[in-house]
């Protein structure tokens, strides 16, 4: 449920992340919020880090500016992931800078939220272009890096994909789309390539955006007593990029229990 944004204080990152040295990690969407968390976590552990962005250039410049600040070695690559031409071009950018890809992170995605009544069918269509096309191609092209390295390739999916939302039926439809996909891809990419899929629930990235008043709410609804910050979804983000290659096609919904209501 990607609704707001909270940066997440460094307390809350609490799993155990392996060593990453000698590992190339590609994030799409890597430039804001969730995909950043990434991007930054990754190269703190030690890998040589790729992103993708399409609208978000002087954000992208600021994160590889700092990440190189912290003497890491990254990239930062245009990709508009609705375009097959555009990823493959992408793909190859990072393959001559790089020469190989070990983690396949597919952040970059849509959200929004519109009632049932009123949903558009290109609204539809764009909904499943970014966070269901997407994700399918940018894999495809990866997949003979990926097998080469007998990488991983990790999805973010969301709470929506496992809930009824309904003034979400396109996100919610698209993401139940991915979370189906990564269980097909990790049976037909085995053994070379785990897949699995992360799905957050109500996560807050950014301080003073969002509804106070929603947030008490869905914190209140949430076994945990507080809702997500970005550190439990790159937790569990990064530990499938270092977790024993046996666990595939898994989706593991970081939510705090929010869906066992």
């Amino acid at each position: 449920m990607h609704v707001t944004y909270r940066r997440a204080h460094s307390s809350q990152y609490n799993a155990i992340v392996n060593n990453l040295s000698g590992k190339t990690v590609l994030v799409t969407g890597g430039a804001r919020r969730l995909g950043k968390a990434f991007v930054q976590a990754a190269a703190a552990a030690g890998a040589q880090v790729a992103f993708t962005y399409l609208n978000s250039k002087a954000e992208a410049s600021r994160v590889l500016a700092e990440i190189e600040a912290q003497g890491e070695e990254a990239l930062a690559v245009p990709c508009d992931v609705r375009r097959s031409e555009s990823i493959a071009a992408a793909i190859k950018t990072v393959s001559d800078k790089f020469g190989k890809l070990d983690v396949l992170i597919n952040n970059a995605g849509f959200y929004e939220t519109v009632a049932l009544e009123d949903l558009k069918e290109e609204q539809w269509d764009e909904m499943f272009a970014i966070n269901v096309r997407g994700p399918f191609l940018v894999a495809k092209h990866c997949i003979p890096a990926l097998r080469q390295s007998r990488g991983r390739i990790i999805h973010l999916g969301s709470l929506g994909g496992e809930k009824p939302w309904a003034t979400h039926a396109h996100y919610c439809s698209s993401k139940a789309a991915l979370h189906m996909l990564t269980r097909v891809m990790a049976k037909a990419l085995a053994p070379e390539i785990s897949v699995n899929c992360v799905a957050p629930g109500m996560i807050e990235l950014e301080e003073g955006k969002g509804d106070p008043a929603a947030f008490k709410r869905f914190a209140a609804q949430t076994p945990m007593q507080r809702n997500g910050a970005a550190g439990d979804v790159v937790s569990a983000v990064l530990y499938l990029a270092t977790a024993p290659k046996f666990i595939t096609g898994q989706v593991v919904t970081v939510d705090g229990g929010l869906g066992l209501r």
